[in-house]
C-alpha cells in the first residue's frame, strides 16, 4: 500500500465517522427569557417595578457644596481656628453633602402602601474642633423612615408641625430665627376632604434634650388646609406635654401670577413653664414646638421667576425678643438638575448671649451679622 492510498483511507474513515456524529440528535439548551425593568408612571416620574413584585420604587438624591464667608459661619455652625492663635479664622466655611433618597409605592385593599428614606451624610472644615490630619466626617444621619398606609404614617419624619404647613421660604438660611425643630418619630394620620381641605394629626416623640418626651404621654399636633389654585391658608397647633404649653402657627401662601408667588407665617406660644428656671430641665424660654424668643414670631416672603431658570427668592423674619433677619438669594438653574445659588444673609440678636438652646443663632458671637454663601447642587 503507497502514501497516496493510505491516506485517501484515513480521509474516507473520517467523513464515515463525522457523518455518523452528524445522524446523532443535538440537544441546546434554551436561554432564560430576559426580565427588563418596567417604568412605573403611577406615582411619578423616576419609578420602576422592582422585578418580580407589584412595588414600584425610585431612587434619588443629591450632591451639594456649599461655600460661605463673613459671618455666615454664626449660622451653619462650620467652625475654623487661626493657626497662629486659635482664634476663630475669618476664612471660607464649607460643607458638602451626598443625599441618598428612597420612594415606594404599591396598591392595596387597604389603600397606597408608600415608604420614604433619606440619608445624609457631610464633611465640613472645622480645625478647630478636630484632631491634626482628622477628616471632620459627621456620623450618617437617618432624617427621614416611615412607611404610609393610606392615610397612616407611622416611623422617623420631621414634624407635621413644619411639614404640613410649610417650612418657610426659599432661602438658604431659612432658621435664622426658628419656625421648628422638626427631628421626631411619629404617628399621624392625614385625610383629604377632596374639596381643597386637608387635615392631620400626629402624635410625635420629639428629640434633644427638651424636646423628647419624659412620660407616655406623646406631644400632639394638630393641623387644616385649604388650597386652592391662588394659593393656601394653613393652620397647626401642638401641644407640648413636656412643658404643658402649647404653641401654633398659621400661613397664608398667594399665587400672584405665574411668576411671583408670596407668603406670610405667623406663629404665637405661650412660655410660663419653659422659662421657669426651677423646672427639672429648664428650657431657657424655647421649647420643641415654640423654638423663637418670646411669645410671637413672624415670617414673610416671596420667590419672582425671571425665567424657568433664574428665580428670586427673599424672606424677612422677626420675633418677640427683638431678633430680626433678612436672606436673599438667586438660583440659576444651569442646565435641569444642577442649580447654582448665591445668598446674603444679615441679622441682628436681641438676646444672642442669653444661652438659648434652639435656633442657629446660639452660635452668635456679635449683635448684627452679615455673611454669604454659594451653594452648588446636583440633584437627581
Amino acid at each position: 500500500m503507497n502514501i497516496k492510498s493510505l491516506l485517501l483511507g484515513s480521509a474516507a474513515a473520517l467523513i464515515a465517522v463525522s457523518g455518523a456524529r452528524a445522524a446523532d440528535a443535538v440537544t441546546v439548551a434554551e436561554p432564560e427569557p430576559a426580565e427588563y425593568v418596567k417604568i412605573c408612571d403611577v406615582y411619578g416620574a423616576g419609578y420602576f417595578y422592582i422585578p418580580g413584585t407589584e412595588t414600584c420604587l425610585r431612587v434619588g438624591g443629591y450632591i451639594r457644596y456649599d461655600i460661605g464667608v463673613g459671618d455666615v459661619g454664626s449660622f451653619d455652625g462650620a467652625v475654623t481656628a487661626d493657626h497662629e492663635d486659635g482664634d476663630p479664622q475669618h476664612t471660607f466655611y464649607k460643607k458638602t453633602r451626598f443625599t441618598l433618597k428612597t420612594w415606594t409605592g404599591q396598591e392595596t385593599e387597604l389603600g397606597t402602601l408608600k415608604t420614604y428614606t433619606e440619608t445624609r451624610w457631610n464633611f465640613a472644615n472645622s480645625n478647630a474642633i478636630t484632631p491634626y490630619n482628622t477628616a471632620h466626617n459627621s456620623a450618617p444621619t437617618l432624617n427621614f423612615a416611615w412607611i404610609q398606609l393610606g392615610g397612616l404614617r407611622v416611623g422617623k419624619d420631621e414634624s407635621a408641625y413644619d411639614t404640613f404647613i410649610g417650612y418657610a421660604g426659599s432661602v438658604i438660611q431659612d432658621t435664622i430665627i426658628p419656625y421648628g425643630i422638626k427631628d421626631t418619630n411619629v404617628v399621624q394620620y392625614y385625610f383629604d376632604a377632596g374639596n381643597g381641605f386637608t387635615g392631620v394629626v400626629s402624635l410625635e416623640e420629639g428629640s434633644g434634650k427638651v424636646g423628647t418626651i419624659d412620660s407616655y404621654v406623646p406631644h400632639v399636633v394638630g393641623g387644616v388646609k385649604y388650597k386652592q389654585d391662588w394659593g393656601a391658608i394653613t393652620g397647626v397647633v401642638a401641644y407640648d406635654s413636656n412643658y404643658e404649653e402649647v404653641a401654633g402657627k398659621v400661613r397664608v401662601d398667594v399665587n400672584v401670577n405665574k411668576q411671583l408667588s408670596l407668603f406670610i407665617m405667623a406663629g404665637y406660644g405661650t412660655d410660663d413653664n419653659l422659662t421657669d428656671a426651677t423646672w427639672a430641665i429648664p428650657a431657657g424660654g424655647r421649647g420643641f414646638y415654640k423654638p423663637w424668643g418670646g411669645n410671637w414670631a413672624v415670617w414673610g416672603g416671596g420667590t419672582y421667576k425671571f425665567t424657568d431658570k433664574v428665580a428670586f427668592n427673599v424672606q424677612a423674619s422677626a420675633d418677640d425678643d427683638k431678633n430680626y433677619a433678612l436672606a436673599a438669594n438667586v438660583a440659576y438653574t444651569i442646565v435641569p438638575g444642577f442649580t447654582i445659588t448665591t445668598e446674603v444673609d444679615w441679622d441682628h440678636f436681641g438676646h444672642f448671649d442669653d444661652g438659648t438652646i434652639y435656633g442657629n443663632f446660639t452660635k452668635a458671637d456679635k449683635k448684627d451679622s452679615v455673611g454669604g454663601m454659594v451653594r452648588f447642587q446636583r440633584s437627581f
